[in-house]
């Protein structure tokens, strides 16, 4: 029988103790939107004692994201009245308030930390808790260090805790020094004691990644009787992070039969809210992350592409479009084999090529590999267009793409605090074309005056430039929106010149919306 996992978010808590990843009172709505959207069943909103803006953009979710069945607003408050009632004069205003205390067990926490003795903690728990239900039915309790705590002491607190009115109990590895096995067990004889003293109390997890176990333990918790999980979007968090959110539900979805469990996550959503966060906190996703990585649907080995192209579930475990994507990648480099080559030429409808003809462009293909290191749709037209050039010049089908295509010849771009502005040279259908354009920054006219020239009606949805090759080479990202179909096309490119590197991943990915409308046309 299979049981409902909630799932509590606590990017805009936990998530925003990351150095510089402070948010705004309006962003932090726009990133509560979203993980409404994302289907979280409880919104960590923020610490509401700790400032003045934090109480204001808490009280605002509360109000604006909270008037809903559907989501609980909460936010962190230590065992004292104050912190108690900063949380509840914040979130009073959502339809299903809570209210989330949390105070140490471990030996740790209480002796050194506090400096009190175990009973003192304890009954200051209580009394936070017997506090906190005069205010909300629903309190959440968090026994913070609980991995590392004495199990009877931990217990104890529990079972006082419980008795005092809290309807969920949360065990954190706060400092992530559990590992999977032993975590597991813990949470087995918690839930064995818990559902014995009340079982309609929710028992939850919190972990953290400091050893780089903080899905695995969380996991290991959800299979020994864990009921809520908290995360958060992209694993951010104090230290090393939190375990990620996404993470946990594919792994759920992934493995049901394994888990028995659902969670009520919109997995179509994970994209969308895994970019919100990165960009609006300034915070990259590593290209190799599991789930939100740039890399996680993208295949450049020969082997796998072959055998993705042969069966899917050869290489694949989830499909992509389930995260929000649209389809997995098949990156053409140097590794990449001949099944990708010809499925790429087949998709260009060059689907009658002799084994000749192919290994002649295959041969092409790779010579310009070894340059480019990853080679576009574009540049396949081109390859291809110059053997048929060479072979059947006269076969304008075949030898008249090229110059659909957009050429960077030169830039000039100028920077200052007063009148950033940008000048482009590009080369299409045989012209030379040149447009100016300012902005608020240099980037920004760079792009106008490239737009200006190309014949689309283009957004620009992500920018980044990053430094590769210890430093002295810069890798230019870039993802674009064609505005006619609402299609998404990105690309990269590198250059030792920021400027160029950043002009060229641009006109790379405005390729890709000119390699689609040729093959409408065919």
């Amino acid at each position: 029988m299979t049981r409902k996992i909630w799932v509590f978010d606590t990017t805009l808590r936990d998530g925003e103790q990351v150095p510089g990843a402070k948010l705004n009172l309006y962003e932090k709505l726009e990133v509560a939107n979203q993980l409404k959207k994302l289907g979280v069943d409880i919104i960590e909103a923020g610490f509401p004692s700790s400032s003045a803006g934090d109480f204001n953009a808490v009280k605002e979710i509360a109000r604006k994201v909270g008037k809903v069945d559907d989501v609980i607003i909460t936010g962190l408050a230590r065992a004292v009245k104050a912190d108690i009632d900063a949380v509840y004069h914040s979130v009073k205003y959502a339809e299903h308030p809570l209210i989330h205390i949390v105070l140490g067990t471990s030996d740790i926490h209480v002796e050194k930390k506090f400096g009190k003795s175990k009973s003192e903690i304890m009954n200051i728990g209580v009394d936070a808790v017997k506090y906190a239900k005069t205010l909300l039915p629903d309190v959440q309790y968090s026994t913070e260090d609980a991995s590392r705590s004495d199990f009877e002491y931990l217990w104890s607190t529990i079972e006082a805790v419980v008795k005092a009115g809290a309807t969920i109990i949360n065990i954190p590895d706060t400092v992530g020094y559990a590992e999977p096995e032993e975590f597991g067990e813990l949470i087995f004889k918690i839930n064995d004691r818990l559902k014995n003293v009340n079982d309609r109390v929710l028992l939850s997890v919190h972990c953290h990644n400091d050893l780089g176990m903080a899905t695995a333990n969380t996991l290991a918790a959800i299979k020994n009787g864990a009921d809520k999980v908290e995360c958060t979007i992209n694993g951010i968090g104090e230290r090393a992070g939190n375990a990620a959110l996404e993470e946990v539900v594919m792994a759920v979805n992934t493995r049901r039969t394994l888990y028995q469990a659902f969670t009520n996550i919109n997995t179509k959503e994970i994209t969308n809210t895994s970019r919100l966060v990165s960009s609006l906190m300034g915070l990259d996703v590593q290209v190799n992350k599991a789930i939100t990585g740039e890399n996680a649907f993208a295949h450049s080995s020969g082997i796998h592409q072959d055998g993705l192209l042969k069966s899917r579930d050869a290489y694949e475990i989830m499909n992509p479009v389930e995260v929000g994507l649209d389809d997995m990648e098949l990156v053409l480099t140097a590794r990449s084999g001949r099944h990708a080559v010809k499925n790429a030429l087949g998709k260009m409808g060059l689907r009658q090529l002799t084994d000749p003809q192919f290994e002649e462009i295959f041969e092409a293909f790779l010579k310009l590999a070894d340059a480019k290191k990853e080679i576009y749709q574009h540049d396949l037209y081109v390859i291809a267009e110059n053997y048929f050039a060479k072979h059947h010049p006269y076969d304008q089908d075949r030898t008249q793409h090229s110059r659909h295509f957009y050429e960077l010849i030169d830039l000039q771009v100028i920077s200052n605090f007063h009148f950033p502005s940008a000048s482009v040279k590009i080369k299409q259908n045989e012209q030379i074309f040149q447009s100016s354009a300012v902005g608020s920054g240099p980037i920004e006219a760079l792009y106008a005056a490239i737009t200006e020239i190309a014949d689309f009606d283009i957004k620009l949805i992500e920018y980044k430039i990053t430094s590769v090759s210890r430093g002295k080479d810069a890798l230019g990202k870039v993802s674009i929106q064609a505005e006619h179909k609402g299609e998404t096309y990105s690309a990269k490119a590198t250059d030792t010149d920021i400027m160029k590197a950043s002009a060229l991943a641009y006109i790379h990915a405005i390729n890709l919306i000119v390699v689609d409308r040729l093959l409408q046309v065919k």
